[in-house]
């Protein structure tokens, strides 16, 4: 029997060819106008700041309970966490504040990084194990075999502070990139009579798009200058928050402002003036590393092949000379 013979009768062969092209062709239209939408890849991520926020004002604003109950924060990996009871100690207190740097501050963050902090030398080490020992894939004495197991299980248990410590630096270099323009809107604010807690909230919505990371830090300082008895706290958070001169620079001139009562735009000013001078240094040590930089890759790469355009059709023509004599 066909597969045309297991059509419906009113469905003809050819009929049937001619509505699986038209899929085919729905479906190829339907995939390019997805690539060809323009999306905004900040969105997601503006979104995500935003539940956070909330989140956190609500847990501020919300009665105090028991928060150190225990819970499965993510199925199988806070059973397995809460059950060893790691979550308690003063190396997952100093790791849970490396991960707030890092933008992660919910309590399965440090779920799932302890998680796979404990898992992934097991399952590297297993890995390596298998083509080694139970395989014996490769001809290798005990000693070599022994050292590549040890360097998996030794990837493994770093891989998640690597990881972790890459995202740290990139969101300091947003920060640093996107901090002069804050602060020059902090200054706007500041000379229209806006306080401080109602600057930092201004200045956070116009940041979202062009440095969502540090609007991220702006509003939760925000929220803190609103919620916590003591405003220097706030400042102090944020500065424990980023861990970076400038941010610390810039919650000083803040604390001393909140304070001394100092005048907020002239300090800011300057401070933004600082920090733009040092963006626009670093700029020109970038540059000026680049020819040593290209030196490398242009000796490597472009120098042979344009030998070999230039040179090699004069060496083929010498070939065949001497090779007629």
């Amino acid at each position: 029997m066909s597969a045309f013979e297991l059509l419906p009768a009113w469905l003809s062969p050819e009929s049937a060819v001619s509505l699986g092209a038209g899929l085919a062709a729905m479906a190829a239209v339907v995939a390019l106008w997805q690539t060809l939408v323009a999306r905004h890849p900040m969105d997601r991520r503006v979104k995500a700041l935003r539940r956070h926020r909330d989140a956190l004002k609500a847990g501020l604003v919300a009665p105090g309970g028991n928060r150190s109950r225990p819970r499965a924060a993510l199925g199988v990996m806070g059973r397995v966490v809460n059950g060893l009871d790691l979550v308690r100690g003063r190396q997952a207190r100093g790791m849970s504040a490396r991960l707030a740097e890092a933008g992660w501050r919910s309590k399965d963050a440090l779920v799932v990084y302890l998680f796979f902090k404990l898992s992934l030398p097991l399952a590297s080490g297993g890995l390596a194990a298998i083509p080694l020992y139970a395989l014996d894939i490769w001809d290798l004495p005990p000693l070599a075999a022994l050292a590549i197991a040890l360097a998996s299980v030794l990837a493994g248990a770093y891989a998640p502070e690597l990881f972790v410590g890459n995202v740290i630096a990139k969101r300091r270099k947003a920060i640093q990139k996107g901090l002069p323009d804050a602060l020059d809107l902090l200054v706007i604010c500041a000379e229209a009579g806006l306080t401080l807690d109602a600057a930092l909230e201004r200045v956070t919505a116009e940041m979202r798009r062009s440095a969502p990371e540090l609007a991220d830090e702006f509003g939760l300082c925000a929220v803190e200058l609103g919620f916590l008895p003591e405003r220097a706290q706030a400042l102090a958070n944020l500065a424990a928050r980023v861990d970076m001169a400038s941010i610390r620079g810039m919650v000083n001139t803040l604390a001393q402002t909140e304070k001394y009562g100092t005048p907020l735009a002239r300090s800011l000013r300057v401070l933004a003036s600082e920090y733009r001078d040092e963006r626009m240094l670093k700029a020109e040590e970038k540059a000026a590393k680049l020819p040593a930089t290209l030196t490398l890759p242009l000796v490597l790469f472009i120098l042979p092949s344009l030998f070999i355009v230039l040179l090699g059709p004069a060496i083929l023509s010498a070939i065949d000379g001497l090779g007629g004599l």
